[in-house]
């Protein structure tokens, strides 16, 4: 958790400054919510195991980089909590290694995707009885985290998503699927693969919900290629 904190503390949502190696600085920068965010994610990765360590190693990291991402382009939005929005795209995939542990062909399934560049919920619905989103909300609903994170985590693949009403999706889970939607599609973009998670239409309706500019989208790529550049 300190190496998770000082990392959080000196990456660009909150390194603006001299660069600190101290774990009480680090709690003095980021302030208690975010160490609460801190302690979440520590706890997340300590809770999945029994998968490949390098390629958990590589989730985590990509998986932490998105939610810095997302906090960021929250950060830039208006109403929109940074820490909800970190911890939203900290768990909207966390149930895939769960899948894995549960289906072996999974991880197979998900390499067929890559191979044939073809969405990978599509796949996993057609042969699986459950989707990591399904799982994923239920994973949030059993850590006792706030209701709207898992109604977002339940619906953040469904093409409809931004036009479910209300009573279905609150407006606050339209704004963390939103930015996770951006945060996603432009990591997959800055590091030259396929999108097979957001994919075109739901990155635009992402950009029209936020009303993200061409201008302002400029600006949140160089601050996701900063993130998404940053393998320590």
């Amino acid at each position: 958790m300190s190496a998770t904190a000082l990392k959080l503390a000196n990456s660009p949502l909150y390194g603006s400054g001299s660069q600190i190696s101290s774990v009480r600085k680090a709690v003095d920068r980021l302030g208690t919510k975010n160490i609460v965010c801190v302690v979440v994610a520590a706890a997340l990765k300590a809770s999945i195991t029994g998968l490949a360590a390098a390629w958990l190693v590589q989730f985590w990291r990509r998986t932490t980089q998105m939610a810095v991402a997302s906090s960021m382009i929250a950060r830039k939005q208006y109403g929109i909590s940074p820490d909800a929005a970190y911890t939203n795209t900290l768990f909207h995939d966390a149930a895939i290694p769960l899948m894995m542990k549960r289906f072996p062909e999974y991880a197979k399934v998900l390499e067929t995707c890559d191979r044939k560049k073809k969405m990978r919920i599509s796949a996993g619905a057609e042969l699986f009885q459950c989707t990591h989103p399904i799982v994923g909300s239920l994973l949030v609903r059993n850590w006792g985290l706030p209701k709207i994170l898992g109604q977002t985590i339940r619906f953040h693949h469904k093409e409809d998503a931004y036009d479910l009403p209300d009573r279905s999706l609150p407006g606050g889970a339209h704004s963390f699927i939103a930015v996770t939607h951006v945060a996603e599609h432009l990591f997959a973009e800055i590091k030259g693969e396929p999108d097979l998670e957001v994919g075109e239409m739901l990155f635009q309706r992402a950009l029209d919900y936020l009303g993200i500019s061409p201008d302002d989208l400029d600006t949140i790529r160089t601050m996701v290629t900063q993130v998404a550049e940053d393998n320590a």
